[in-house]
């Protein structure tokens, strides 16, 4: 059976700040989808990451599809009129539209799909992240899918030998989707020189070698889309596990390095990346940024009981460290490289003083 899983992913109101949205949107938003989506979505379900909502659903209308993305989008809407009914902060702040065409994306919520062959025992993982870019991905995935350091599957297991193919985007073009597909383990370093370059070149799928899907990543060009820098997307991703993947076990193990990434406060610095449990709010200093991770099987379109991937006493170890991480990278305030470029900053008041100062640099004599 074929079956499309879909996440869409948007901030669209919340409490006390960027904390986490109200259980009034919440339930708004799932009894849209309840309602309006029965005829044609086998299942779903709603769930928040710090002050996002994200609705993840299956069915075989396959990826990209009008139906679908409206539905969603409409649920957002509707969310978003609660919110503001309620006056929570930044009510529908990541509707970028004013009218939905086609699909949304581009038009500012984070979108995921995986499309494939239902095999008879079908495991993934959705990863939801907050205060943070869709690069954010880019070394978790890199060593689940090309590093037999971290998954011994590419060493051990004969379906995982072949490798991968990873397509990697350069979100910071501003014409079209400009992608280029690189095979694991052939162009390994090839790769690498573009992934580390996080702000830039951003994992949007990686595939076997034969075709099958195995991780979407929401990356768009959404953060330059109007030639203008306008957020950090708040990026969700999909993992297939086992079999001819990556294990379960595989795909989580990245996450303890706790790695810096772009966001945090303002989504302008670089902070360390906390596995939390589903379902977390937002807290120091605007996160810190924050992964959450809920293990599912799916069945003929139906989606098991959740399994949370970080609700378990090792991640509580990892998140002492990160949070001893986060601190002290905050010590360092808006110094270097606590602070990201002023070309990646969400807000403008620090590139409109740097303009009006560069007028009044004078060539010494």
């Amino acid at each position: 059976m074929k079956i499309t899983i879909s996440v869409i992913k948007a901030d669209i109101g919340s409490i006390g700040g960027h904390i986490k949205p109200s259980e009034k949107v919440l339930k708004t938003v799932s009894d849209y989808v309840t309602k309006n989506g029965k005829a044609f979505i086998k299942d779903f379900r709603v769930t928040y990451t710090g002050d996002d909502i994200a609705i993840m659903m299956s069915h075989t209308l396959g990826k990209l599809n009008s139906k679908v993305h409206k539905m969603s989008w409409d649920a957002f809407v509707a969310g978003a009129n609660t919110a503001k009914s309620q006056g929570l902060y930044g009510a529908g702040q990541d509707l970028l539209k004013d009218s939905f065409s086609g699909n949304v994306k581009g038009m500012g919520p984070a979108v995921a799909e995986l499309e494939f062959d239902e095999r008879p025992n079908e495991p993934f993982l959705f990863f939801a992240a907050d205060k943070t870019e869709p690069g954010a991905y880019n070394l978790p995935l890199y060593l689940t899918f090309a590093d037999p350091m971290v998954t011994p599957g590419l060493l051990l297991q004969s379906s995982l030998t072949k490798g991968f193919k990873f397509t990697i985007m350069d979100v910071s073009c501003t014409k079209g989707d400009r992608v280029i597909e690189l095979n694991a383990p052939e162009d390994l370093y090839k790769i690498a020189a573009l992934l580390r370059d996080t702000n830039r070149y951003t994992i949007e799928s990686i595939f076997t070698k034969d075709g099958q899907p195995a991780a979407a990543v929401s990356t768009t060009r959404l953060h330059n889309i109007a030639g203008k820098y306008t957020g950090k997307d708040d990026p969700v991703c999909l993992v297939r596990c086992q079999h001819s993947f990556p294990a379960t076990g595989e795909v989580l193990a990245p996450y303890a390095i706790g790695q810096f990434v772009s966001g945090g406060m303002r989504g302008s610095h670089n902070m360390p990346i906390m596995p939390l449990k589903q379902n977390s709010p937002t807290s120091y200093f605007d996160g810190p940024p924050m992964v959450s991770c809920a293990a599912y099987c799916v069945h003929e379109g139906k989606f098991t009981e959740v399994a949370d991937a970080f609700d378990h006493p090792f991640w509580d170890y990892v998140r002492n460290k990160v949070a001893r991480k986060a601190v002290e990278m905050r010590e360092q305030g808006f110094f270097g490289c606590a602070m990201l470029p002023h070309y990646e900053l969400e807000y403008g008041g620090i590139v409109e003083i740097l303009k009006e100062l560069d007028k009044k640099f004078v060539m010494r004599k």
